[in-house]
């Protein structure tokens, strides 16, 4: 567990999650307003004269986009368009640029762009002086501005004041992340705490997998073509500026149309949480794809993101003998360019 997250009385429970005694925390995201500690979460900050120059070639995103306000989702891949890391990128500074990811990744990514930073006036490190608060419901925005005094941003664009940054994420309820200093964390959390509950994390990571967003893992590294976590669907690739790592294997499997596997949300009979990576498999017997998230909901029934081959196979679906039902994705499975997103203010 990461220190800061002690200090305001959360206790580790496995890798990367933490959890309050609240009873059925998933259900209180759903009546109430809630906060969490987004543990699995950390910051890669990227910094110089060269940063934008230096990221422009290495990352989706179109970094003249990332402007102070809008705070598009990116992606790294190596040279065959596998999915290194994706995250989400926003400018904090002039010349300083912060990458908000799955925390198992950030030495994984830092040490792969080492490799190249040193061409560049670009320095990057890992900001764990940052703590990433999660408040989800419907009150989330006004209890925003009311206890920490800075406006709501819209959906995957950012509002700042000094060292406060605060991003939007889509999901069922309104959900916040506050980019705090570990140093002011203790009185921030307390004032938010007066009107929400504190819950674990899991339940961010569940609202994740019901907006159909994919954050990658350090054991998911380089398997992933972006367009197989939807990431082209959330804005999350620029079709439109020059050559970045894997360019080109991207775009030709979007305008060849050689996509082959797809995130898809699923429900699972099970009660147990199956496993990411637990081959999915259709009626016949055949692998189609896998896990790739999941987590209890709010009446303890198992949701799930996988990975699964778009061409026709006879169902149901099962995972390790359990049947799993398919659900909507909340956002069509079509293009949405980032240059068009910076101007939607949903």
């Amino acid at each position: 567990m990461t220190d800061w997250s002690a200090r305001i009385g959360a206790t580790a429970n496995g890798e990367a999650r933490v959890t309050f005694d609240t009873p059925n925390a998933a259900r209180q995201a759903l009546d109430g307003t809630v906060i969490t500690p987004l543990v699995h979460l950390g910051i890669l900050e990227v910094s110089g004269s060269d940063a934008e120059r230096f990221l422009q070639g290495q990352t989706s995103a179109q970094l003249s986009l990332t402007n102070g306000d809008f705070a598009p989702l990116t992606c790294f891949c190596g040279t065959k368009g596998r999915m290194l890391a994706n995250a989400q990128v926003f400018q904090v500074a002039k010349d300083c640029y912060w990458l908000l990811m799955e925390q198992s990744l950030l030495e994984p990514l830092k040490g792969h762009l080492d490799k190249f930073a040193v061409f560049y006036k670009a320095d990057m490190r890992l900001r764990d002086d940052v703590a990433p608060i999660g408040m989800i419901g419907n009150d989330a925005p006004a209890l925003l501005e009311a206890r920490l005094d800075i406006e709501p941003p819209h959906v995957w664009h950012q509002s700042q004041q000094n060292e406060r940054v605060v991003l939007r994420h889509p999901g069922p309820r309104p959900r916040l992340i506050a980019l705090l200093p570990t140093a002011e964390l203790e009185e921030s959390w307390q004032a938010l705490a007066q009107q929400a509950t504190p819950v674990g994390n899991a339940v961010w990571c569940l609202h994740d997998i019901q907006s159909g967003l994919g954050w990658l893992r350090s054991s998911q590294q380089d398997s992933y073509l972006p367009q197989m976590l939807n990431w082209e669907a959330l804005g999350g690739i620029s079709f439109k500026k020059g050559c970045y790592t894997g360019q080109e294997v991207v775009a030709r499997a979007h305008f060849r149309g050689q996509v082959k596997k797809r995130l898809v949300r699923l429900t699972f009979e099970g009660v147990e949480l199956p496993e990411v990576g637990t081959e999915i498999i259709d009626a016949t017997g055949k692998r189609q794809g896998v896990v790739f998230s999941a987590e209890r909901d709010a009446y303890q029934q198992v949701e799930l993101l996988a990975v699964l081959n778009i061409k026709e196979f006879p169902e149901p679906l099962t995972v390790e003998g359990v049947r799993c039902q398919r659900q909507r994705l909340p956002y069509p499975l079509e293009r949405l360019d980032p240059e068009v997103l910076i101007t939607h203010k949903g």
